[in-house]
C-alpha cells in the first residue's frame, strides 16, 4: 500500500469520525408517529421475544432506536417480527452487525492480498465495503421475510388440526369459549401456545376470543385464522351450530395445503427435466463419438 493510498485513506477516517461526531451532537427529533406506534400495547404484544436483553443485538438494536432517525430503516416487517415475536431492537441490532461485517471483509482481504505483495488498487476495498455495508443492512429483512413465510406456512397446518378440535369440542356440547381454549390446550407446537395465550388474554381484557383471534389475524396477517374467527362469532353471538362450518374449512384447508405441495412437486420435477435432457445428449454424443472418430479418422 502506498503513502498516498493511507493517506487517502487516514483522510476518510477522520472525516468519518467528525461527521459521527456531528451527528452524535446534533439534537434529535424523534417521529411522533414511529414514538407512539413503538410503545403501543399492540406492537408491544406482536415484538416479544424470549431475549433478556444482554446480547450484542439487543444493546446495539437499543442503541440505533434511540440514536438513529427512524427513516433510515426503510419499510420495516412488522408483521413478519410480530409472526416471529421477534423484537424491534434485535431486528435493528442485527441490520447494523450485518452492515458493520459486511463493510470490514473487502479491507481485512485486501490487507491480506496487500501482505502477499498483490497490490490492490483503493477503490476496490472502498467500493467493496459500500456494497458489502449495502448488502449485509438488507440481508436481515430477507431472513425475516423467508422465516416468516415458513412460519406462516407451520400456522396453516397446524390451525387446520386447531379448527377439528374446535368441532369435536362443540359437537361434545361445549360453549364457543370453552372449546376454543380447551381445543388450544391439546396440541404442544408453538402455533397452539399462541392460540392459548391470546385466548387467556381475553379472560382479563374482556375482549370476546373471537375479537382477539379477528385481530391477532390482522396482525400478522393470517387469513384462515380470521375466518375461524368469522365461524366462533357466529357461534358465540347468534348461537348458530358450526360443527359442520368448521369441518369444512379444516377439510379445505388441507385440500388447499396439498394443492401448494403436488404444485411445488410439479415445479421440482420440471427443474429436473433440463438436466436430465441435459444428461441424456452427453450419454449419446458418448455412444457416437468413437464411430465418428473412426469415420474421420478413415
Amino acid at each position: 500500500m502506498t503513502g498516498m493510498q493511507l493517506a487517502a485513506g487516514g483522510g476518510a477516517l477522520i472525516m468519518l469520525g467528525v461527521v459521527l461526531l456531528v451527528w452524535r451532537l446534533s439534537p434529535a427529533e424523534p417521529a411522533l408517529g414511529e414514538a407512539l406506534e413503538r410503545l403501543s400495547p399492540r406492537r408491544q404484544r406482536g415484538s416479544v421475544d424470549v431475549s433478556d436483553g444482554s446480547s450484542v443485538r439487543d444493546r446495539a438494536g437499543l442503541w440505533a432506536m434511540k440514536r438513529l432517525p427512524d427513516g433510515i430503516w426503510g419499510k420495516v416487517p412488522t408483521r413478519e417480527l410480530a409472526l416471529l415475536r421477534v423484537s424491534h431492537s434485535r431486528f435493528y441490532g442485527e441490520k447494523l452487525l450485518y452492515a458493520l461485517m459486511g463493510m470490514l471483509v473487502p479491507p481485512l482481504f485486501t490487507l491480506f492480498f496487500n501482505a502477499m505483495n498483490l497490490g490492490i488498487p483503493l477503490f476496490i476495498p472502498v467500493l467493496g465495503s459500500v456494497v458489502g455495508a449495502g448488502a449485509g443492512f438488507f440481508l436481515p429483512d430477507y431472513n425475516v421475510r423467508d422465516e416468516a413465510k415458513a412460519a406462516r406456512i407451520e400456522f396453516s397446518r397446524a390451525l387446520g388440526a386447531y379448527i377439528d378440535f374446535v368441532a369435536l369440542e362443540r359437537n361434545a356440547g361445549a360453549g364457543p369459549r370453552q372449546a376454543m381454549e380447551v381445543a388450544a390446550q391439546i396440541g404442544d407446537s408453538w402455533v397452539f401456545g399462541r392460540l392459548a395465550e391470546e385466548l387467556a388474554r381475553t379472560r382479563w381484557s374482556g375482549v370476546t376470543p373471537w375479537a382477539a383471534l379477528h385481530s391477532l389475524a390482522e396482525e400478522l396477517a393470517l387469513p384462515e385464522l380470521d375466518d375461524l374467527a368469522d365461524i366462533m362469532r357466529l357461534s358465540g353471538e347468534e348461537g348458530a351450530q358450526v360443527y359442520t362450518n368448521l369441518r369444512a374449512r379444516s377439510a379445505s384447508m388441507r385440500t388447499s395445503m396439498l394443492n401448494a405441495e403436488k404444485g411445488k412437486a410439479a415445479e421440482m420435477s420440471e427443474r429436473l427435466y433440463v438436466p436430465m435432457s441435459m444428461l441424456g445428449v452427453v450419454f449419446l454424443a458418448l455412444l457416437i463419438a468413437p464411430s465418428l472418430l473412426r469415420v474421420m479418422g478413415g
